[in-house]
């Protein structure tokens, strides 16, 4: 339900993302999500993983500002609408999205939704009210 999610602090500069990939190669850690947001000058990089206590250590220790933080992952339903519906429920129940980003497993044919919210164990009981699947932490960090 809640996943860990790396945000490390980079330069916008050309080169710096194949930096941090290089450090998480060399680790042997798989990115199973990627998502940057930036300025002008420098950006969040934020990063599902399968091992990320260990990749926000080999981050720190090459230098970077690398945090784990929660998120949830959800799997919507593959129809229309069915965001929509997830955000109005959310909403609805006064719960603030901070921020959303998706990706797609290779064992897995529906994208997995990332979401950033403020109190994580409320959002979990309101959308396990709904009957929204939530994703497990073990779904993310298995090996391919």
């Amino acid at each position: 339900m809640i996943i860990k999610q790396l945000s490390i602090f980079i330069e916008n500069k050309k080169g710096h993302l194949a930096l941090v990939t290089n450090v998480l190669r060399k680790e042997n850690i798989d990115i199973r999500a990627i998502s940057v947001f930036d300025t002008s000058e420098f950006g969040i990089l934020r990063m599902v993983v399968n091992k990320p206590e260990e990749a926000v250590n080999a981050l720190k220790e090459a230098g970077y500002t690398a945090k784990v933080s929660k998120v949830l992952a959800i799997q919507p339903e593959d129809r229309p609408g069915s965001l929509n519906e997830i955000f109005n429920i959310l909403d609805e129940n006064n719960i603030d999205i901070e921020y959303i980003y998706s990706f797609v497993m290779r064992k897995r044919d529906m994208p997995f939704i990332i979401f950033k919210v403020r109190d994580e164990e409320r959002a979990i009981d309101v959308l396990k009210k709904y009957h929204i699947q939530l994703v497990a932490e073990e779904e993310i960090y298995e090996e391919n």
